[in-house]
């Protein structure tokens, strides 16, 4: 069993976290698989939800577990996976901490971190998840994408590259809210309010603004 796989979810959490736990028929695997897969959703859970403390000691755990192994490719598909986090509750800053590992990194990866930072010229839409092809190509639809996460970041992507169109930032408003992610949902909230703004429609700013403050509580 490979210990890493090219991407196929919005962070690639769930799939580093099988992949890095083994399977149950073979010899135990080392600790350090377990430890850094469980540490990686860790992180994720905790980062959406706004519990950055939390969020990032577990990251520091899971790259540390990674970096025993003295693989730069491990540690790259982690800064990998918590860039795809942060594009999924709008941090969208690029992924330098990836891009210093990326000569590590695998083709796909390297792909993929491109498409986080929005630098789609040129992009081998083969070497992407292939939830994330139809958006890349030019699409704007996010909602037939099943993964919650991935959806996420596939509506960063859009606003990054200023294509979200409402129904995409409704979409993804929801879903952040149906899955509790408190840090994607109050900023989805805040793109929604000041669309509403700019509309100049005070009663539907006014609503967005009481989940708001319910939200941030």
């Amino acid at each position: 069993m490979t210990t890493k796989p090219i991407l196929t979810l919005g962070a690639g959490a769930v799939l580093l976290a099988l992949s890095l736990a083994g399977c149950a028929s073979k010899p135990p695997q080392p600790s350090w698989k377990s430890n850094a897969a469980g540490a990686l959703e860790a992180f994720s859970d905790a980062y959406l939800k706004g519990d950055s403390g939390v969020a990032e000691a577990e990251f520091a755990r899971a790259r540390a577990a990674l970096a025993s192994t003295g693989r730069a490719d491990l540690v790259a598909h982690a800064e990998l996976v918590r860039c795809a986090t942060l594009v999924a509750a709008l941090e969208l800053a690029g992924c330098p901490r990836f891009d210093a590992l990326a000569q590590d990194a695998t083709p796909a990866e390297r792909s993929y971190a491109a498409y986080l930072a929005g630098r789609w010229q040129g992009l081998d839409l083969a070497q992407l998840p292939e939830q994330h092809r139809a958006v890349a190509a030019g699409g704007t639809k996010v909602d037939a994408i099943a993964d919650p996460l991935a959806r996420l970041v596939a509506a960063g992507t859009l606003l990054e590259t200023a294509r979200i169109d409402p129904a995409g930032i409704a979409v993804a408003t929801e879903t952040a809210s149906a899955q509790g992610w408190r840090r994607p949902l109050l900023m989805w909230l805040g793109v929604a309010r000041q669309r509403a703004q700019a509309a100049g429609d005070a009663a539907e700013a006014a609503r967005i603004q009481r989940r708001i403050d319910l939200a941030g509580q």
